[in-house]
């Protein structure tokens, strides 16, 4: 495919020891050699090699010091001519030198219009492209690692062979309507249902980690709820292991919504510390508490604290009656206080839901916390290192369908309908996974998947 040269910063923008502009298409060596002045010619050079020199304006001047990669296609990432340029990180230097370069007929990068010529020109596939997004945003080691897979191309891979056995069963199926005198539609038949199941299967099992594997990706959006004073914001601290939240004895400290990501045992949470829930007069504070049961109301896990040195109180009842049916751990903080609470009571109040004792202040319990967070979503096991996790929610999807359309199929199969009928739902199945490597997905699509990338990459 023919494309023009595009370029764009490739390194975060702000102060930092260098900067790296990346440029690819096909006049991206000329583009840089017309204002780079060094010992040799860029376009002379061997490839994956970089340079030392000096990049100068249409009058001579130099304008920046310069380290200078050149890569040659198709070895490189866009299977293009690609060269980066490594400037120092300075605002005003990093904006000349792309000012500089654009100005050789270089256009803008759109986002993600690298690693979109990469998928284009068949480098990588569409999960695979999907996944470098993920690599980016990583927030723990597992989430890391999951991407890292994708990009390799394991999803790929799996994807591959489910649809190598489709293709297999469609020419099964071909054979049987083209050469009826062989009678071999018993054959085709049993091959239809055990090879459909097989494919059914192995979707099963992708979609078994997809919750594990779509918490690991978008985090676990977790709600820190309680009444006022009871330590809330000393919790968000203490799982951030820094000060974040103002902590202080007088109720309601805590006012608006304070957001963070941290990570417990591999997993990504993404912790919103909100006001303390009750009854106040105060105009600001009732907006931080209705913000705050609106954040209750969308969580994917609520930590409840509650007070170790106060009997409970009728506020404390109905918050437990609200989180009860959620995924919620209730947490009883204060243990280095004197105990007034009725533990048998909040237990009965908790029905099934996880009860942790912690002293915040003596940094007792955190760790049976973090134990309880992570047995509440991955009973205490996540393998990273699994091959088929699938995380994305497009790709979710799709598997579903795909799951759904090949039990068509062997239903099909198993009440005896005409194979030429099970062949529309094999095909389906077929096209439905090929959908999530992007054999078959519509331009739009693929613009709206690019747009969620950096500029850069």
């Amino acid at each position: 495919m023919d494309f023009d040269t595009i370029a764009a910063v490739a390194t975060p923008l702000g102060e930092g020891g260098i900067a790296i502009i990346r440029v690819s298409g096909p006049s991206a060596i000329e583009s840089v050699d017309k204002i780079f002045k060094g010992r040799q010619r860029l376009s002379t050079v061997d490839t994956h090699t970089i340079h030392y020199g000096h990049l100068v304006d249409e009058n001579g001047d130099v304008l920046e010091e310069v380290m200078t990669t050149v890569m040659k296609a198709p070895r490189t990432f866009t299977r293009e001519d690609v060269v980066e340029v490594n400037c120092h990180g300075g605002i005003v230097s990093v904006k000349r030198v792309l000012d500089l370069i654009l100005e050789q007929g270089v256009r803008m990068a759109e986002p993600g219009e690298f690693t979109k010529r990469a998928f284009l020109n068949g480098r990588i596939d569409l999960s695979q492209a999907e996944a470098v997004i993920d690599l980016i945003r990583a927030k723990t080691d597992r989430a890391m690692k999951v991407a890292v897979n994708q990009v390799q191309g394991k999803l790929s891979n799996l994807i591959g062979k489910l649809r190598h056995q489709l293709i297999e069963l469609m020419a099964h199926i071909e054979v049987t309507i083209d050469y009826p005198e062989h009678d071999v539609d018993d054959v085709t038949r049993n091959l239809l249902s055990e090879k459909s199941r097989w494919v059914q299967d192995e979707i099963a099992k992708m979609l078994r980690t997809a919750k594990q594997g779509k918490i690991l990706r978008e985090g676990i959006s977790t709600v820190i709820v309680g009444r006022p004073n009871v330590g809330k914001s000393s919790l968000l601290n203490s799982l951030l292991q820094e000060v974040k939240a103002i902590v202080t004895d007088i109720p309601g400290t805590t006012r608006d919504i304070i957001e963070e990501y941290v990570n417990v045992r591999g997993v990504p949470l993404r912790l919103v510390d909100t006001a303390g829930i009750r009854d106040t007069e105060d105009i600001v504070e009732r907006i931080g508490v209705e913000r705050s049961r609106e954040m209750l109301s969308k969580a994917d896990l609520v930590l409840l604290v509650l007070n170790f040195g106060e009997e409970l109180t009728d506020e404390d009842r109905k918050l437990l009656a609200v989180v009860r049916p959620m995924n919620a751990i209730v947490i009883v903080n204060k243990t280095d206080l004197p105990q007034q609470i009725d533990l048998d009571e909040v237990r009965g109040l908790a029905g099934d839901l996880p009860l942790v004792t912690i002293s915040v202040k003596e940094e007792k319990g955190i760790e049976r916390l973090e134990e309880a967070i992570a047995s509440l979503f991955f009973a205490g096991s996540v393998q990273s290192d699994d091959l088929t996790y699938v995380s994305n929610a497009r790709h979710i999807q799709l598997l579903n369908e795909a799951h759904k359309t090949i039990g068509e199929a062997i239903e099909a199969v198993e009440s005896g309908l005409p194979v030429d009928m099970v062949a529309f739902d094999i095909r389906r199945t077929w096209e439905l996974l090929g959908e999530v490597i992007g054999d078959a997905v519509s331009d739009d699509l693929i613009d709206q998947i690019f747009s969620q990338f950096c500029l850069g990459k």
